[in-house]
């Protein structure tokens, strides 16, 4: 046995580790919707080009996308626990990088804390399938999702109102109190394992990113490792359907979701005439709704066919971009509806991915196949629809990209569930 790690079945929640990691989530998505609700005074501040300010939530996915290998190392070197307290230590450096004046510390900042994030984003799910009893895993990977939803919440709500009280570099800046206590939290937690004397250093040989049992088949390197193509049946994944599917869906839900993310406080306050304050609560709607699609898709999975889940996940992106389009006015109905499209798509998404898989190490392939294609695609999304509003001048030309967008998402979608049904006959 691993020392200083308890029997999984046996094991009562690891309470300080399980909150440190809620906490530690609140910084993991917080960061890049900050700058969002002050987009404009950012833009005509510092003399940017729409497409160029964009650059400021475009920039960390595009760090989610290329720097896997570099997160995997860095988790393989130096352990998960310690991994994600160098996350947190990232992130609060590229915040105060951030607030620097000048265009080229912000997009420096940018990076710092999208390459951070890449390596929380891997190594916290790999600490509570490690930590957490099997029976309370999905609920602690819910509680975990639903905090990353928090995060982009509170940033998305009170970002414009502190920034009217200090100005926006200040405003961006006060984030990382949220990094601070993430740290101060995380620390308590190694410090507690060194006063019983463990060594985090000791828990982690490559065997641990896995929850061991008598079925286990996977290469754990292929965790946090360079994409394997190879499955254990001796055939390359890569001339299946199912996660080419699965990537240009994943891939049509990020380009809605961060184009949206990144763009939503301008819209609502283009469209509806609002100051930066009223646009900013209006777009936490979208995050904070999230936080509920989060558990609920999830549960309908279980009682529902998965038609059902097609169904409600696509036709909620149709109605968000349809809506915002048609009806501006009801934007919070649309905004509501719409978060059970980001949020339970995304969960929806990596479930079929699981039981399309043939092993676990071909599921982790698939993974990193999926996460990485996708988030490229969707680092596109910002400067994309900032490059279409200045072209056209106003915003229609970009809802109107984004509902044939959200339309193709229907479409591999239901392909996604068809082609994962198939391959499990």
């Amino acid at each position: 046995m691993t020392p200083g790690r308890a029997p999984a079945a046996g094991r009562a929640l690891p309470w300080l580790l399980i909150w440190g990691v809620l906490v530690a989530a609140l910084s993991l998505r917080g960061p890049i919707v900050s700058p969002t609700p002050v987009l404009r005074d950012i833009e005509r501040d510092l003399g940017l080009t729409p497409a160029s300010v964009a650059l400021l939530t475009t920039v960390p996915v595009l760090m989610f996308a290329i720097l896997t290998p570099v997160a995997a190392f860095v988790i393989r070197r130096s352990g998960p626990e310690r991994a994600l307290l160098i996350t947190l230590a990232g992130v609060l450096m590229g915040t105060v990088m951030r607030a620097v004046p000048g265009f080229g510390w912000m997009l420096a900042g940018t990076v710092v804390i999208g390459a951070a994030i890449t390596v929380g984003n891997i190594v916290i799910p790999v600490i509570i399938r490690r930590d957490v009893p099997p029976g309370r895993v999905s609920l602690v990977t819910a509680a975990y999702v639903a905090m990353l939803n928090a995060g982009s919440l509170l940033t998305s709500l009170l970002t414009a109102p502190l920034a009217a009280l200090t100005g926006w570099p200040l405003a961006l800046l006060l984030w990382s109190l949220l990094t601070v206590a993430g740290i101060l939290l995380w620390g308590a937690h190694l410090a507690r394992w060194r006063r019983v004397g463990v060594d985090p250093a000791t828990r982690y040989s490559g065997e641990d990113a896995v929850r061991p049992g008598p079925s286990d088949d996977i290469d754990p390197r292929t965790l946090t490792g360079p994409m394997p193509v190879i499955s254990a049946k001796g055939g390359s994944f890569l001339r299946r359907p199912v996660p080419w599917l699965l990537l240009a869906t994943f891939a049509c839900q990020t380009f809605i979701y961060f184009g949206l993310t990144t763009w939503l406080p301008v819209i609502s306050g283009d469209l509806l005439a609002l100051d930066q304050t009223a646009a900013g609560a209006l777009a936490s709607i979208f995050q904070g709704a999230g936080i509920i699609g989060a558990f609920v898709v999830p549960a309908l999975t279980r009682v529902a066919p998965s038609w059902v889940t097609v169904a409600i996940i696509s036709g909620s992106w149709l109605v968000l971009t349809v809506g915002v389009l048609t009806a501006p006015s009801l934007m919070i109905l649309w905004l509501s509806i719409g978060a059970i499209g980001h949020s339970g798509g995304f969960v929806a998404i990596f479930s079929a991915l699981v039981q399309g898989a043939r092993s676990d190490s071909e599921a982790a392939g698939m993974s990193a196949l999926v996460q990485g294609g996708g988030y490229a695609i969707g680092a596109l999304a910002g400067p994309v629809l900032g490059a279409v509003y200045a072209a056209t001048g106003d915003w229609s030309g970009v809802l109107t990209l984004l509902i044939v967008v959200a339309a193709v998402y229907t479409v591999l979608l239901a392909a996604s569930f068809a082609a994962v049904r198939r391959a499990g006959r």
